[in-house]
């Protein structure tokens, strides 16, 4: 019974970071219509910052005090966003498609290296914040009380990004660009204005699911390319463009891959490629995509 509940504790903790990464992915997609090939990287780039700020401050400032420093990843990132979108993604948009998905692919490249260059090869691990909340006893389990804000951090989350999409003026905006870009500039929207900030958000949405990962996991090289493959698994099953479906999805592959994971590690990325496909055959949008 508790290696059951410890499993489903470990799944909630994944599909809060899975979530957050297929969200930022969904939202962006879902105005802009970009597939975005380096939203790997801006999880990446979060959980670097994050961790780099952590290290930095955890001998001079009180531990409880490190959790402050958690949103300055996603700040960075919706910055780095905001700066990428005008001058790399805008030229692109009257472009076909394979265009978008070049310049986002080598952006990821770029990323990459960037990291490599500012934090070399080293892990770089926000463990203090991990530390300062130590771990909770539920009988025989024991479970970081870290890992518990994490999902409460995600459900709060998903709660936040639904009323900020469909109940806020911003949110009404977002969506008629999204429906229709040209008519929503004959209304007098700013639609410019609305892509940066629309890529802002998602790239925020990336870089807080890497900020609050990396007290628990030490960010790497190449964690951004091997979460990407993951989020594009969950947004394939939830349905590209929907906030419902990353929901959905993030929870479906966090338990499968749990599950698999714990019995057999070795098939962990072809039961999710298994469970795409048969979403794919069944419903090809996703089970919340709408076709296009």
């Amino acid at each position: 019974m508790d290696i059951l509940v410890l499993q489903v504790l470990n799944s909630l903790f994944y599909a809060s970071v899975l979530f957050l990464l297929a969200a930022g992915l969904s939202l962006i997609f879902g105005v802009m219509g970009i597939v975005n090939l380096a939203h790997g990287s801006f999880y990446a780039v979060g959980a670097y910052v994050t961790a780099w700020a952590v290290t930095a401050a955890a001998a001079t400032i009180h531990p409880l005090a490190l959790f402050i420093l958690l949103p300055l990843g996603a700040i960075a990132v919706a910055l780095l966003g905001a700066v990428i979108e005008p001058l790399l993604i805008r030229p692109l948009y009257q472009r076909p498609e394979e265009y978008q998905l070049l310049i986002t692919f080598g952006l990821l490249l770029v990323l990459e290296d960037g990291m490599r260059y500012v934090w070399g090869g080293t892990p770089l691990s926000a463990s203090p914040v991990m530390d300062a909340v130590g771990i909770l006893r539920f009988g025989e389990l024991y479970y970081p009380t870290y890992n518990l804000l994490v999902i409460a951090i995600g459900v709060v989350a998903a709660i936040g990004l639904w009323a900020f999409v469909y109940r806020t003026r911003f949110g009404v905006t977002l969506r008629a660009t999204s429906q229709d870009r040209r008519m929503a500039a004959a209304m007098g929207l700013n639609v410019r204005r609305v892509y940066v900030q629309a890529f802002a958000l998602g790239c925020f949405i990336a870089g807080l699911g890497g900020a609050i990962v990396v007290p628990s996991q030490a960010a790497v090289l190449g964690m951004g390319v091997e979460v990407l493959v993951l989020a594009f698994v969950v947004v394939v099953i939830g349905g590209l463009g929907s906030l419902e479906g990353a929901l959905v999805g993030a929870v479906i592959v966090s338990f499968v891959r749990t599950a698999v994971v714990f019995y057999y590690a070795e098939l962990e990325l072809a039961a999710l490629y298994l469970i795409a496909a048969i979403v794919l055959l069944v419903r090809p949008t996703g089970l919340f995509g709408r076709p296009s």
